[in-house]
């Protein structure tokens, strides 16, 4: 079982899960965009007998507090994680990280090389594909604000997760909303990052070519087959700059390797991590 800590970190207020025994060996888990910690709890139950596990609400998204400033770049974002992992007093970590969580991986672990232990990084890269990125805007700006019931929001979910199992579905859609004071739900994920993207104000992601060529630790990256992300083009081109990390492509999946193919992503994981 996990339990829920918050820790404040320069002036936010961030929730995460811990799993496993303190003394064991660290691994961090980051969400996507719109994800959340509870997304990981299979992936944290499944390594809890062998790891300290840690899954990070990262700023905007979960429980944790919201930026202020409606700073979610990429540099604020590694910044929280350094600042996490300081707080700790975590010498070495591996980690593991999904799309937007994928991009803080890799630019913390190619700042701080001597720090990494393993990374995952699952479905994204230095770049993003066009297509794959306005996708995701796309349903960001047309997500509904309000929802009458939880059930509304499975439905809405499994529509954009047609690969999910209903079980997953409800759990993920248990923890992605709030109740309002009036009645009904809204997002946990921060308002703002959607009105930025209704608003075409976000700002051009950070060049991470050179921080994934600084890498140094056992690399795996991730593929959906059918990712409108991480195209076969840009993981070809990761692997030319690291030969030394190692693809795996998971049929049947999307961008969403995790929730689209839990029992191959996990068989994965397991893996990679305890060899």
């Amino acid at each position: 079982m996990h339990t829920d800590r918050t820790i404040q970190l320069d002036g936010l207020r961030f929730h995460y899960t811990e799993w496993g025994a303190p003394a064991a060996p660290a691994v961090i888990f980051l969400h996507g965009i719109t994800g959340h910690a509870r997304t990981w709890d299979d992936e944290a139950r499944l390594l809890a007998d062998r790891f300290h596990v840690f899954a990070l609400d990262q700023r905007g998204h979960g429980d944790s507090d919201p930026a202020l400033d409606g700073d979610y770049s990429d540099a604020a974002l590694l910044g929280d994680l350094e600042a996490f992992v300081e707080a700790q007093h975590l010498t070495r970590v591996s980690l593991v990280a999904l799309s937007l969580g994928g991009r803080v991986a890799m630019n913390y672990a190619g700042r701080h090389p001597d720090r990494v232990e393993r990374l995952v990084v699952v479905d994204i890269g230095p770049d993003i594909a066009p297509a794959g990125r306005a996708r995701v805007g796309g349903l960001m700006a047309h997500a509904p604000e309000r929802f009458e019931t939880l059930q509304e929001v499975v439905a809405y979910q499994r529509v954009n997760n047609p690969r999910y199992a209903e079980a997953m579905l409800r759990h993920r859609a248990q923890h992605a909303v709030r109740p309002l004071p009036g009645g009904g739900f809204t997002w946990k994920y921060d308002r703002a990052l959607r009105d930025a993207i209704r608003q075409d104000r976000l700002r051009t992601p950070a060049d991470l070519w050179p921080q994934w060529r600084a890498i140094r630790c056992p690399t795996l990256l991730v593929r959906g087959s059918d990712s409108d992300i991480l195209t076969e083009e840009i993981a070809k081109r990761m692997l030319e700059a690291r030969p030394d990390a190692r693809l795996a492509v998971v049929p049947g999946a999307g961008h969403t390797v995790p929730g689209d193919q839990p029992a191959a992503f996990q068989l994965l994981l397991r893996e990679f991590l305890m060899p």
